[in-house]
């Protein structure tokens, strides 16, 4: 399979804006989910470590080690897909592995076409970032990732939860901003947080905002929270300037749990004395 470039990608999703059709960034942790997101047309299948939580059965959760169990799961992934970019997490305040362009070779020489800043401290609360950033291990480590994978000329996203963070990285030149209104709601281990959808669709305006007036123009897409279902995706765009959704929990958690659940009771519904011949 083929590593696409950064103009390729941006042309690909360009093509898909004019057409008047959304950008869909597919969370995909293994095989099986990553082919059948491709199938139903999305645009980049992003890997995230995470994700193995997810196909636990689990919240969405960190676990052990995010940079190496993402470069691991690249081949398992580009072994089932051939035509859409893949695009890996990369946790850039990974005290092992403190050489920025390294890591970016790392993950390039996996497979991945581009990347995205996640696990993001962006997400973490102040006390958590202030901390990180005593040892030279905080925000500032994501928004140099950014600076050197577009001097590197490599595709890049970013997961944002903040004006000054969305500003930060959009200074940097990143691709594809992403505002990150909170860990997905809904199924069966959702994170509910007691927000509501139109306090999230404000917070998105507000980083797109001053992103705009800072003269900058990255493709926006939203993610998180509220915003789950492809209903809710529709409110987005008629309310704000994203032209895409980045889904993970609403790509390979929720709808498993639906299906599986509902073929489950379905096999189960048969009485056997139904499948017997007099």
């Amino acid at each position: 399979m083929k590593n696409f470039s950064r103009q390729e990608i941006l042309a690909r999703l360009d093509t898909e804006t004019q057409a008047n059709r959304p950008i869909l960034g597919a969370g995909t942790s293994c095989g099986l989910i990553a082919k059948c997101a491709a199938l139903g047309g999305a645009d980049l299948l992003i890997v995230y470590s995470t994700g193995r939580s997810r196909l636990m059965g689990l919240p969405t959760s960190r676990i052990g080690d995010s940079n190496t169990a993402t470069i691991e799961m690249a081949a398992e992934i580009r072994n089932v897909v051939s035509d859409t970019p893949v695009i890996g997490g990369i946790e850039a305040w990974d005290p092992t592995r403190m050489d920025l362009d390294r890591l970016l070779d790392d993950f390039q020489a996996a497979g991945f076409s581009g990347i995205i800043n996640y696990p993001t401290i962006s997400t973490m609360g102040e006390t958590w970032r202030k901390r990180r950033s005593k040892v030279g291990l905080g925000w500032n480590r994501e928004v140099e990732l950014i600076e050197r994978a577009v001097a590197h000329d490599v595709f890049t996203m970013a997961y944002v939860a903040t004006v000054q963070d969305a500003l930060d990285v959009a200074e940097k030149g990143v691709d594809c901003l992403v505002p990150h209104v909170g860990a997905t709601g809904g199924g069966l281990v959702g994170h509910e947080t007691g927000t509501r959808i139109d306090d999230e669709i404000r917070k998105i305006s507000e980083m797109l905002d001053a992103v705009t007036a800072g003269g900058h123009s990255p493709i926006f897409l939203c993610h998180g929270g509220r915003v789950a279902e492809p209903s809710d995706t529709r409110r987005v765009y008629e309310e704000t300037g994203c032209v895409g959704f980045v889904g993970a929990s609403s790509i390979e958690r929720i709808p498993i749990e639906r299906a599986v659940k509902s073929i489950a009771e379905e096999f189960k519904s048969i009485p056997i004395s139904e499948g017997r011949s007099e």
